[in-house]
């Protein structure tokens, strides 16, 4: 294949990140230095944001029979790096400086959040089954060792040996699926085996399987019911910028390529397998919601909510007409948007580094008084996960709901509807906390170093982000639906 200066400008994004890893890399082997190096990888992330633009340009453009360039993919290539972008500047408050601080060493935190990261970039644009899992891996190697950063704190040494273990037969379960789908159709590409399913009409029952095995493979990652059993200690375990990134960027980038595989075989999607999506959506959206009402930690509250989230999720892929695609792009935003700022929060009540995170709901008792502008922040982050008007998260449930209705999936939007009423109140209930009044409490504001400040910036940012789109969504609409897979 000859590469010319188009299939560069269109991989920019992917090198420039690259060339980040390499740069922070010999940068740490040069000189420690924890702000250098936040720079260094701000800096980075921020060149391959910018990068996205050409990129559209040349769109859409087959790099290697492996990737697939086009507007999806830079929709949710752009979705990746603000995520991992906003994690970079929490980590950066979270890890401190000085005695204060991470007492070990910082700077790798920054190094494996950018591999990471360059795993999901190889994601989103995959349109091979060879990408697909080069880019899995990519992904999930550099978080086991984020999960466990935390090393001498026990729960965080856990979480990491869980999140390894059970992501290692989730991969497993996935190249299964993969040897038997390159088995019935004779190639790689989704493309490929899209055509190989769609003449023989019905999938058969070796393709069904394949597909039910990597089916399987990719719920773990997105921590469906009945593979979601790791989701809440490996959130609780892991260091709250961790949690974050792992709720967002990692989530959105198997989604997307989920998305793809779907979309580009569409036969994929019918007969047994629509059923089984169907099944699990409707455990997801209930077991999710019903344990989180259990919880008095938030870390864990905010896992279960996720499960929920990815429920409805798949309400969009298993309609996978009409709205579908549009619904899937403004619900992951909003949820992105949302969940930094929930978890952002955390981040910065547990920074300095203290020990543990402050993730138990007691800690957040009267939190008005002490921390004004972190309550208004996670106020907000509460309601938007719980749809209510006038914050973004009502206008991601109300295009999930319009989808499920236009293609008629009752059984899907019912479910829904519960599982919100069910959301309601447990996200109240972390509201209502915030404002208690406890005995003998003075107002109190925490004195923040400038790297809390530059994360109590974006947090308000995050903030006032998550208004604007419940109150004039169209400039993300007008986005989502230039950047669908048609284009």
């Amino acid at each position: 294949m000859d590469f010319t200066i188009q299939h560069f400008i269109a991989l920019a994004p992917l090198l420039i990140t690259s060339a980040t890893i390499i740069v922070v890399m010999l940068a740490i082997a040069w000189r420690r230095n924890h702000s250098q190096t936040f720079l260094l990888s701000v800096a980075g992330l921020n060149l391959a944001l910018l990068s996205i633009l050409p990129a559209l340009k040349v769109a859409p453009l087959a790099v290697t029979p492996l990737l697939q360039i086009d507007s999806f993919a830079c929709l949710y290539m752009a979705l990746i790096l603000v995520a991992t972008l906003a994690c970079v500047t929490l980590a950066h408050a979270y890890l401190g400086d000085g005695a204060t601080g991470y007492p070990g060493n910082r700077e790798e935190l920054y190094l494996l959040i950018l591999m990471a990261a360059a795993g999901g970039l190889v994601l989103v644009s995959a349109q091979h089954l060879a990408g697909l899992f080069v880019g899995l891996e990519l992904l999930s190697v550099p978080v086991y060792g984020l999960v466990a950063y935390a090393f001498f704190n026990k729960r965080s040494l856990e979480a990491g040996i869980k999140y390894m273990v059970l992501s290692a037969a989730g991969s497993a379960f996935l190249l299964f699926g993969m040897a038997l789908l390159y088995a019935e159709a004779g190639t790689l590409s989704f493309s490929g085996i899209g055509q190989a399913l769609a003449a023989t009409g019905l999938p058969s029952p070796l393709a069904q399987l394949g597909l039910g095995m990597m089916l399987i493979g990719l719920a773990f990652k997105l921590s469906l019911v009945p593979f979601h059993l790791w989701t809440p200690d490996v959130y609780e375990g892991a260091p709250a910028p961790v949690a974050a990134f792992l709720a967002t960027a990692s989530k959105v980038a198997v989604f997307a390529v989920m998305v793809r595989l779907f979309q580009i075989s569409p036969v994929a999607n019918s007969g047994v397998l629509s059923t089984v999506l169907t099944v699990i959506a409707i455990a997801s959206i209930l077991f999710g919601n019903l344990l989180a009402l259990t919880q008095s930690n938030l870390k864990r509250l905010l896992g279960y909510s996720s499960i929920a989230h990815f429920g409805y999720l798949l309400i969009a892929l298993v309609a996978s007409k009409g709205l579908a695609m549009e619904a899937i792009g403004v619900y992951l935003v909003t949820y992105v948007i949302t969940s930094l700022g929930a978890f952002g929060v955390i981040t910065l009540m547990s920074s300095p580094y203290k020990g543990r995170d402050a993730d138990a709901l007691y800690e957040y008792r009267g939190l008005f008084w002490r921390r004004p502008y972190l309550t208004a922040v996670l106020t907000v982050m509460m309601l938007s996960l719980a749809g209510i008007p006038l914050t973004a998260g009502f206008i991601g449930k109300f295009y999930i709901i319009a989808t499920g209705v236009e293609s008629h999936q009752w059984w899907l939007v019912g479910s829904l509807v519960l599982g919100s009423a069910i959301g309601v109140f447990y996200y109240l209930r972390v509201m209502v906390t915030l404002y208690l009044i406890e005995p003998n409490l003075r107002r109190v504001d925490a004195q923040l170093h400038w790297e809390q400040k530059a994360g109590g910036v974006m947090l308000l940012a995050i903030a006032v982000l998550a208004f604007f789109l419940g109150l004039y969504p169209q400039p993300l609409l007008t986005l989502v639906q230039q950047t669908g897979l048609a284009g």
